[in-house]
């Protein structure tokens, strides 16, 4: 990292805390830039020596990427508080400090994505880049067309009209659904609206990434090639514009053709058709490889054994169980994997 950002970023993309906590710190003079005592707003890169209690936050490399993608059951709570009852991060139980893409309420399943990446989170989640979501949904009642077309087109809830999508029906109660929202409790609320209980919910995918293969409980790290189409995909999502589907189109073409190759440092640019209707490069941002070089197969945790069978119904509820050991607080260096 060469670039400057500010110095609670800093300090929590070395994995020590939250920007908030960081700020704290930052408040109460338990942090030094370079030998001077450092202030909220602070720039710093790479190249300056920031140091918390005496200790050197250390910046991550590509290396130190983490993107996971877990099936979780129902009972887990999605929250990184710490010593909250069947937190999703208690249960996971990994090494390093990582949090939510999103939540799933306690009563669903499926999947949910977790990082230690915070630049990507927004983009994945502003509805105005319109990233998919899929989900499975088992209702109290037989499903009707009209309860598929108003469901598509958009129900009154928490204020506001929900954006129309997508609604196919499954078998007599259960119905797929795709949005591209992520309001509180959003198709638990449609369904109520129109007079059903969503009895069970399963989010079988978000953007290229599916459940397939992933047992419930488990979590793998996202393959090469499904990191690279996913950064492909969020790479001109900000808060008001995104990646037109004809570039995206063209990027994700030439990363089919080398999937079978090494990541390359940067993707290929994007394709637009030129006077003639020649392509030629359109420039944008280089998309790095950032993907830790791990196994990515399933993580059979023990405990997801324990709630499997428990997860298959919409009143699954885990039992208390031995937390994980934390790593020790004294030194943040030693925090990080080695």
């Amino acid at each position: 990292m060469s670039e400057k950002i500010r110095l609670n970023k800093f300090i929590s993309d070395s994995d020590i805390c939250s920007r908030r906590e960081a700020d704290k710190y930052i408040e109460t003079g338990h942090v030094m830039v370079n030998g001077r005592r450092a202030k909220i707003g602070d720039i710093v890169s790479a190249h300056d020596k920031v140091m918390l209690n005496g200790n050197p936050v250390e910046t991550k490399t590509g290396n130190d990427f983490v993107f996971m993608a877990f099936n979780k059951p129902v009972g887990i709570v999605c929250t990184t508080e710490i010593g909250v009852k069947d937190s999703i991060i208690d249960y996971i139980g990994y090494h390093e400090r990582i949090f939510l893409v999103g939540r799933l309420d306690k009563d669903s399943q499926g999947l949910i994505f977790l990082t230690n990446n915070g630049d990507i989170v927004n983009k994945i989640l502003r509805a105005g880049n319109k990233h998919e979501k899929e989900y499975l949904v088992t209702v109290n009642k037989p499903v009707t067309d009209d309860f598929i077309l108003k469901m598509g087109n958009g129900v009154p809830i928490l204020g506001e009209m929900t954006k129309k999508c997508k609604v196919t029906k499954e078998s007599a109660a259960v119905f797929r659904i795709v949005l591209i929202q992520g309001l509180n409790r959003q198709i638990r609320r449609m369904c109520e609206y129109l007079g059903y209980e969503a009895v069970k919910l399963e989010r079988v995918r978000i953007m290229n990434i599916s459940l397939k293969g992933l047992p419930l409980g488990e979590w793998r790290m996202l393959q090469d090639e499904e990191m690279e189409q996913m950064m492909v995909a969020i790479a001109y999502s900000t808060s008001d514009t995104q990646l037109p589907k004809g570039v995206i189109k063209s990027e994700l073409r030439n990363i089919e053709r080398k999937t079978q190759n090494p990541l390359r440092q940067t993707a290929a640019k994007p394709a637009t058709a030129g006077r003639h209707g020649k392509e030629k490069s359109a420039k944008h941002t280089p998309l790095v490889s950032t993907t830790k070089k791990v196994d990515r197969a399933a993580v059979d945790n023990p405990k997801s054994r324990e709630l499997r069978s428990k997860s298959s119904n919409s009143n699954g509820r885990k039992n208390g169980s031995d937390k994980n050991n934390k790593p020790s607080s004294g030194n943040f260096s030693n925090r990080r994997k080695k």
